[in-house]
């Protein structure tokens, strides 16, 4: 699993496509719906959590916190 993680994370972190806003507007869209789905008392889905991970990652690989 960690290195799908690795490998995706260098993918996304290479694709000139991707724009450092696409990040950033990922990463914020997933959080939210985390948030929302931990303040309904729902079981967080891990794939949420894995690529939640994997655009942090791949933002920090570019440069950017």
């Amino acid at each position: 699993m960690k290195t799908d993680i690795k490998v995706e994370v260098d993918r996304l972190a290479a694709d000139p496509r991707i724009t450092d806003y696409d990040f950033w507007r990922s990463l914020k869209n997933v959080n939210n719906e985390i948030f929302h789905i931990a303040n309904s008392n729902e079981p967080i889905p891990f794939d949420m959590i894995r690529w939640r991970a994997i655009l942090k990652q791949a933002r920090m690989k570019r440069g950017h916190a």
